[in-house]
């Protein structure tokens, strides 16, 4: 089968979350754009959009039409070219408007997962619920004929597992995209035991007519982002356990710890911004699946746990705003930290002056947006943190450590045999997670 042949029939479950509705915009284009090849005249593409809610699914709908819309009037020149043909569409509003009828024409919304049963190309979006992903591949898999290739978007359960738990025979590859995969370039591809050469290639050929940016990782539990985000969380718990033992507050070492990590390490969010971001519920169920896998260390946080039991979860609106979490955000801005103590939200006006007093003075950072994708990054990075290194203050020593903690995961991510190298370490947090500079690094040296 050919890689237009697999991509004529193909479904996307979880259709209408967050990531499947990123996934399911990305593959209807590149199903659209091939069936405008002179060559695909006369073949159908579908694509179905498979969610247990129909409210759902009616909002996916809305959300595709207005995301092609843009699309389109980014690429209306090169859209003129593939509708040469068509002499009834002369000016641009008309080509776009074919455009979106004829992309938003390859998506079938349903609930029913037996649209699944026809299809060549099963991308999977759903809770990250290892039996639950069993249980639906399985069914999929026995009701359809075609043998389909899987593409799972788990950020953490190895795929050996979901493949020999289903039984799918290596028709089956790790496909982790990041958030918002309508956005980020990056794309971690991870194969089991037994994935399938031509599953393989044929991801490495989609991901290319994607433009993503492709790092391959073992198949170990967490893979290589989840894998160094979740070791750098329980780290930044450490360090507020061990603030609070120097005599802050529980809340003043969490605002600390959240600008250290951001403004200090010059990164785009703090830690704990960044845990809200991702969501709270969801990096503690990351580590309930990844710490079965793991040897010698615990990959569990008692605060996460702690946090939960209060309804503290962050995560997003679905217009994409921040929802209050650990930090508390009004227009974007954080305004205020959550007490698991006294189970409130403690202003930051009450705690920043005295924070920054017991942090000390600190060397004056570079702002982010003003290295991140800078080509001429380290002749701002060498002397930031050539003043770093040689500061005395307590926020300094924070700093430095988490430098030097970050680069420890990252090469114990390669010892490990997580990734290939540690070029691939860096790639994932500088592509996925925004980070100005990779957390291998010789800064500190």
């Amino acid at each position: 089968m050919t890689y237009e042949e697999r991509l004529q029939h193909v479904s996307v479950l979880g259709a209408a979350g967050k990531m499947g509705s990123g996934i399911l915009l990305l593959t209807a284009v590149e199903m659209a754009d091939l069936s405008l090849k002179a060559g695909n005249k006369g073949k159908t593409f579908v694509l179905n959009a498979i969610d247990v809610s129909d409210e759902g699914l009616a909002g996916v709908m809305r959300y595709l039409k207005a995301q092609i819309l843009k699309i389109a009037e980014k690429k209306v020149h090169a859209l003129r070219a593939m509708y040469a043909e068509h002499h009834d569409l002369i000016d641009n509003d008309e080509i776009i408007a074919r455009y979106i009828f004829d992309v938003m024409n390859v998506v079938r919304p349903t609930t029913r997962l037996e649209a699944a049963y026809d299809s060549n190309l099963v991308f999977e979006a759903i809770k990250e619920d290892s039996a639950l992903k069993i249980r639906i591949f399985s069914q999929i898999n026995q009701n359809n004929p075609k043998q389909p290739w899987f593409f799972t978007n788990t950020s953490s359960i190895p795929i050996t597992v979901l493949d020999e738990g289903a039984g799918l025979g290596g028709r089956i590859i790790g496909f982790h995209f990041y958030n918002p995969p309508a956005v980020q370039k990056l794309v971690e591809v991870i194969r089991s035991k037994q994935t399938l050469d031509e599953v393989n290639d044929f991801a490495l050929a989609y991901a290319k007519n994607l433009r993503k940016v492709v790092v391959p990782a073992r198949d170990i539990a967490g893979f290589i982002g989840n894998g160094h985000f979740m070791r750098d969380i329980l780290y930044a718990v450490d360090v507020i356990h061990k603030l609070m033992d120097m005599g802050m507050s529980i809340t003043e070492a969490i605002y600390a710890v959240n600008k250290v990590t951001q403004e200090f390490l010059v990164r785009p969010m703090g830690i704990f911004q960044l845990i809200d971001y991702v969501g709270v519920d969801v990096c503690g169920f990351i580590m309930f699946v990844m710490n079965p896998f793991t040897k010698d260390e615990e990959i569990h946080s008692k605060l996460l746990d702690k946090l939960l039991g209060q309804g503290v979860k962050g995560g997003q609106y679905s217009d994409g705003s921040q929802k209050d979490g650990i930090l508390k955000y009004e227009k974007g801005k954080i305004v205020a930290v959550y007490d698991p103590l006294k189970e409130m939200y403690i202003p930051v006006s009450e705690i920043q002056s005295l924070v920054d007093e017991k942090l000390g003075a600190m060397p004056a950072a570079p702002a982010w947006k003003s290295v991140v994708g800078n080509k001429a990054k380290d002749d701002i990075l060498k002397p930031y943190f050539a003043q770093l290194r040689s500061a005395t203050s307590a926020g300094a020593e924070i700093a430095r450590e988490y430098v030097r903690k970050s680069n420890e995961i990252g090469w114990r991510l390669v010892a490990n045999g997580v990734a290939f190298n540690d070029a691939d370490v860096n790639t994932v947090l500088l592509t996925g997670f925004f980070h100005a500079y990779g957390p291998i690094n010789e800064y500190l040296d």
